[in-house]
């Protein structure tokens, strides 16, 4: 199974090559690793909003990241500039939902101070470990 760590652009989508025209652009569309969750792609879409060539993925599809350039000498830099951005947002995401857990888990020890039988048991789910479930 494929982790947000391991997303990445992994080449350009076949079926759109890159293709020089009459007008003063190429449009260009890199191919991830695998398909990116919804909120993935409107962090990325966030950092990438103020950059002059406006790329962009499309959430519903989660594959492609399109952008344009206006020459192909753009291009090395364009995907270098691609690559950091996807760093920076898999680092986010992954301190989002490693904070997430932490919170659930803070929650849970808090239920665990009921007085009682609630209390108890709440202490006992609170302590289960499943880091060791093999699957």
């Amino acid at each position: 199974m494929e982790g947000i760590s391991d997303l990445r652009i992994i080449g350009i989508d076949e079926r759109r090559p890159p293709i020089i025209r009459k007008a003063p652009y190429i449009d260009i569309f890199f191919k991830l690793s695998h398909k990116a969750p919804v909120d993935w792609c409107n962090a990325l879409n966030s950092l990438l909003q103020k950059q002059p060539t406006a790329p962009k993925i499309k959430k519903e599809e989660g594959l492609y990241i399109e952008g344009w350039v206006r020459s192909s000498d753009e291009i090395v830099a364009f995907l270098s500039m691609l690559k950091d951005r996807i760093a920076e947002c898999n680092r986010h995401y992954i301190e989002q939902i490693e904070l997430a857990a932490s919170n659930a888990g803070t929650a849970n020890k808090s239920l665990s101070k009921e007085a009682g039988e609630q209390g108890r048991l709440n202490k006992i789910i609170a302590a289960l470990d499943f880091d060791d479930i093999k699957i």
